[in-house]
């Protein structure tokens, strides 16, 4: 990367810097940037990288390098925050919450409108951590996309303890804490499940006590939700509809069509076997 001079530094050419070690202009006007150009210059960075070099200089007192120019370059990778905020300035402008609508006006498709909805939803003070221009402490829109069904469960918001700011912050902890209880931000995909379980199995009580442990707790694993009851309730579920299609299938077989097809037979065999066993131990269960 080329620095320039300033207040009489002298500038010495074409330099490596990490991306973590730089900040943004702080009097750099555009906070925003067209979604457009912006998709165009990712496109250009993936197939053959930066080609000109970031233009920076050292804030002594900050003991950084700031940009001066080049800072779309850098911050490509915020798109989805801003163009949440300019979403929601143009719901503001015309009245108008319709996906269809607002993806016509901007040109984005409705799946990323309702990403930008999701974002919009949270405070103030998340939606700035995804704006933060160090990017240690910048958070992903990924992070709060994937959280958004567990604290808008129908359940889990009626909960007596749920405090949703709380809930969130805790989550933002132990995503970011050394024992990473939550590894990656699809594990908010597999508390959803845990929840959707127990809800099936009618377990919801003793759901909201661990939900409860787990977020109060940093070190508190996700597996510490999952209910056995709840998750063989599942597991039952999914083997019955594979069952009931086994039996339709079987049902509707041409005996006389496929009478010389050995192998197929002996397998059916085989499994009436498997199943009247399955069917004994069960029997004797009872």
């Amino acid at each position: 990367m080329s620095t320039e001079p300033n207040l009489g530094t002298q500038a010495i050419g074409v330099k490596k810097l990490r991306t973590d070690e730089l900040s943004p202009n702080p009097h750099n006007p555009r906070y925003l940037f067209d979604k457009k150009p912006m998709d165009v210059l990712r496109d250009s960075i993936r197939r053959v990288g930066i080609l000109v070099p970031l233009t920076v200089y050292f804030d002594s007192r900050r003991k950084r390098h700031v940009i001066l120019d080049g800072q779309r370059r850098w911050r490509e990778d915020w798109e989805l925050m801003p163009t949440a905020l300019k979403v929601e300035l143009l719901m503001k402008e015309l009245k108008d919450r319709n996906d269809a609508r607002l993806a016509e006006l901007t040109g984005l498709n409705v799946a990323v409108i309702t990403r930008c909805k999701k974002l919009l939803s949270y405070d103030r003070e998340f939606q700035d951590l995804m704006l933060d221009p160090d990017p240690q402490k910048r958070v992903k829109a990924d992070f709060f996309i994937e959280l958004y069904p567990v604290i808008h469960d129908r359940d889990v918001s009626k909960f007596d303890w749920f405090k949703e700011k709380r809930f969130i912050r805790q989550m933002l902890t132990k995503y970011n804490d050394e024992s990473k209880t939550i590894k990656a931000v699809t594990d908010f995909r597999l508390i959803k499940q845990h929840i959707t379980n127990a809800r099936k199995a009618r377990q919801l009580r003793r759901l909201s006590e661990r939900l409860k442990r787990f977020v109060a707790e940093i070190t508190v694993p996700i597996s510490h939700l999952e209910i056995a009851s709840a998750s063989a309730h599942a597991e039952a579920r999914v083997l019955t509809r594979k069952v009931v299609a086994l039996e339709h299938l079987i049902g509707e077989l041409d005996v006389e069509q496929l009478y010389g097809e050995e192998e197929l037979w002996k397998a059916m065999d085989r499994l009436l076997g498997v199943i009247q066993r399955a069917l004994r131990k069960a029997e004797k269960r009872r």
